[in-house]
């Protein structure tokens, strides 16, 4: 989350900090909450939103390693929280584990929050690439047991060299598109919010039908743990008679098994008997103060549009075109400082010679040209675009020998694992452009 001050809260911390939101999830006890943490960020893009990662899924012998608190029951917590669930997949090593099946059964009634992230999808070839896409859709259409098709975004989410680039522009315009996606919540947060509230009204209601029915069917003497015990049993029968009756749909019903297990914990005879004036306030606001805020939430998306897009980070180079390759990102690092000859002229024959082949009008050469040579790099347009942005030191939209020569320095840091620097070091810059 975002906060001037960095740090840390722990999780024991965190649920009873009464300017946070996290207090229900005490109930989850503390082995949850020794593993649950606030990283507080000063980093623009989470004045937009805030981000929740979850502990990597278990799979084969794992998973009979119990984690010690309710695993489903915290991300259900959070599914009915939050505007966008992303799933993540490995394209070189697919498979749905029984606790991933599980955490997808979990996320049930939110489907369309949920998106799907092939990621690594570099690490194979394109052919490949097609059998896990179709695997994955076959898998997925068995656990979330929708007709619907999930929106799946494939690419390669990190800025290392593609290893197999034959679908390098599919992952930049799948990446741009989750990017966009995900930028737009903060303007899209009022009318998820109202629509969790109506499907809470509706699920309210149903659930007063239901422990009416029960309380209803209950002896008011003898029997009653017998009764009880029928009655939940035969839960799925008085669904379908409060459907037929009051002309409700199934989807708005709760889990029937859920439910039934739920039910075995309580005191029927405790149950409220229906109240009919209450559901008439339910269907007054739903009919009526539902449609007033309806008409206001499109008045308030056009006045805040521009101050409600995720801002920051990779969030800022999203269809910008401001280089040859549009996109933007990095973090910075220092190499070669203190030696008293520029760094660069360690390969500056090598990059000379590249240069010339590349049609140098007035020495210098256009971004089309200096792009092809980039290219052959491998890395993706988000990095190169950082590239070209700090090696064009007089933003002309051409490069010169010295800012080619710096361009190519800057691709082999990158290929050599290190990340480039958000503005450019003084000792990388060119001696003839430190007046620049």
């Amino acid at each position: 989350m975002y906060d001037e001050k960095e740090g840390v809260i722990p999780g024991n911390a965190l649920v009873v900090d009464p300017n946070k939101q996290f207090r229900p999830l005490s109930k989850f006890g503390n082995t949850f909450l020794n593993r649950f943490q606030c990283s507080m960020v000063a980093s623009p893009v989470l004045k937009g939103i805030s981000i929740v990662d979850t502990p990597g899924i278990l799979s084969g012998e794992k998973q009979r390693v119990d984690r010690g608190y309710d695993f489903t029951g915290v991300l259900e917590w959070f599914a009915e929280r939050v505007d966008r669930v992303i799933l993540l997949f490995d394209a070189h090593k697919l498979d749905i584990s029984d606790e991933f099946r599980r955490s997808i059964e979990a996320l049930r009634g939110h489907d369309d929050k949920i998106r799907i992230v092939l990621n690594k999808a570099d690490m194979i070839d394109h052919q490949q690439l097609m059998r896990v896409y179709g695997a994955l859709m076959w898998s997925l259409g068995k656990v979330l047991q929708t007709p619907e098709v999930a929106r799946v975004y494939i690419g390669s989410f990190w800025d290392q060299p593609l290893r197999y680039d034959v679908n390098k522009r599919l992952f930049e315009d799948e990446e741009q598109d989750l990017f966009m996606d995900m930028q737009s919540l903060p303007r899209n947060a009022a009318l998820r919010k109202l629509n969790d509230l109506i499907k809470r009204a509706r699920l309210a209601k149903v659930h007063a039908y239901i422990i009416s029915a029960l309380k209803k069917d209950m002896p008011n003497m003898f029997g009653k743990d017998t009764r009880k015990k029928e009655l939940i049993k035969k839960l799925g029968q008085i669904y379908d008679q409060i459907q037929r009756e009051q002309q409700i749909s199934p989807g708005d019903f709760p889990d029937l098994k859920k439910m039934q297990e739920s039910l075995a914990h309580h005191d029927f005879n405790k149950f409220c008997a229906l109240k009919p004036k209450l559901l008439e306030v339910v269907d007054k606001m739903l009919a009526e103060d539902i449609a007033k805020l309806m008409a206001m939430i499109p008045h308030e998306e056009v006045c805040t549009m521009s101050d409600s897009l995720v801002k920051g980070g990779a969030f800022e180079g999203v269809k910008d075109q401001v280089s040859p390759f549009g996109y933007k990102r990095g973090e910075g690092i220092d190499a070669g400082a203190g030696e008293p000859e520029w760094i660069v002229n360690k390969e500056r024959d090598k990059y000379d010679s590249i240069f010339g082949m590349l049609d140098p009008c007035d020495g210098k050469i256009t971004g089309a040209a200096a792009k092809s040579e980039m290219v052959k790099s491998k890395l993706p347009n988000s990095v190169l675009g950082k590239i070209w942005k700090l090696s064009d030191i007089d933003h002309d939209g051409f490069l010169d020998s010295d800012e080619f020569a710096l361009a190519m320095h800057l691709i082999n840091i990158k290929l050599e694992g290190y990340d480039l620097p958000s503005k450019l070091p003084d000792h990388l810059i060119p001696p003839s452009k430190r007046n620049v």
